[in-house]
């Protein structure tokens, strides 16, 4: 139960998780794209090719939202493991730090990027790809929640619907 401690948070971010980032259109309506990220222990980073309607988007208006999370599979219903789905959500101004150009400084996040989510052949993906233009995009996070998707949060338990309390149905109670 509970959020991520940071080391475990620091791992599942060096993961290959999707980053699903909501950023807003020029009507006000959400828009929501899943996407590679990177994260240096403080901010997450996006590359996003020149023609990304989302770049645009961002630049237009940077609030956005981020959901990090992983598909899991089920534990043996044997083990008496308990499945931990983790999440991470975030929200923010992102700042544009690099307008679409060739051989900026995207490059070396997109490089890192490659490898973390394609493995062995990110580099040739990269290679074939690098006289494309693209943005870097740099979200500091107002803050991080994390969940480990386990069990409810206290706060959103009822205690007078007669069921089991908070405690016993997170097996809380000796």
């Amino acid at each position: 139960m509970g959020g991520l401690r940071d080391a475990e948070l620091e791992e599942f971010l060096a993961g290959d998780a999707l980053a699903r980032v909501a950023c807003l259109r020029a009507d006000g309506s959400p828009y929501v794209v899943p996407m590679w990220y990177q994260w240096d222990g403080t901010s997450f980073w996006f590359v996003g090719r020149e023609r990304s309607e989302w770049c645009k988007m961002m630049e237009a208006d940077p609030r956005v939202a981020v959901v990090i999370d992983k598909e899991h599979g089920r534990p043996d219903s044997n083990s008496g493991e308990i499945a931990q789905i983790p999440k991470v959500m975030t929200s923010g101004r992102v700042e544009i730090v690099e307008k679409p150009n060739v051989g900026g400084q995207w490059v070396d996040i997109a490089a890192k990027m490659a490898v973390r989510y394609l493995g062995a052949d990110g580099p040739s993906y990269l290679e074939s790809t690098l006289k494309q233009p693209r943005w870097l995009i740099r979200l500091t996070p107002d803050e991080i929640k994390t969940w480990k998707g386990v069990g409810w949060a206290k706060r959103y338990w009822v205690d007078s619907t007669g069921g089991p309390s908070f405690e016993e149905a997170h097996g809380l109670t000796k």
